[in-house]
């Protein structure tokens, strides 16, 4: 199971472009690099529903969108739910659906 495990994460790795730093420490990776580890970390148990709090937050914009459209990208394509946090609208737009809290309420 471990080598499978290993496979699969390197699979991952390289869906995100990164499988070239596999064997980095996770200080020597740059901040998008450090999400994009996230996002094939939270894919590698093959999860229905991934729950991303503000992915973009500690990224430039650049990093940011390339970030987010690979995150959007992924779980589209392996037809997963994904339930994203953000103050963004912009970032809020690229949803499919959207859901607001307003003075604790949903709507």
């Amino acid at each position: 199971e471990i080598k499978a495990l290993e496979a699969m994460a390197l699979k991952l790795l390289k869906e995100v472009g990164l499988a070239e730093r596999c064997h980095a420490f996770p200080d020597l990776l740059s901040g998008g690099q450090q999400q994009r580890v996230a996002i094939a970390r939270a894919l590698i148990h093959n999860p229905m529903l991934i729950l991303a709090d503000e992915p973009t937050g500690n990224l430039d914009e650049e990093t940011g969108n390339t970030v987010l459209k690979l995150l959007l990208e992924l779980t589209r394509n392996v037809n997963k739910t994904l339930i994203m946090a953000t103050h963004n609208p912009a970032i809020a737009q690229m949803a499919d659906r959207v859901i607001q809290v307003h003075e604790g309420k949903l709507e």
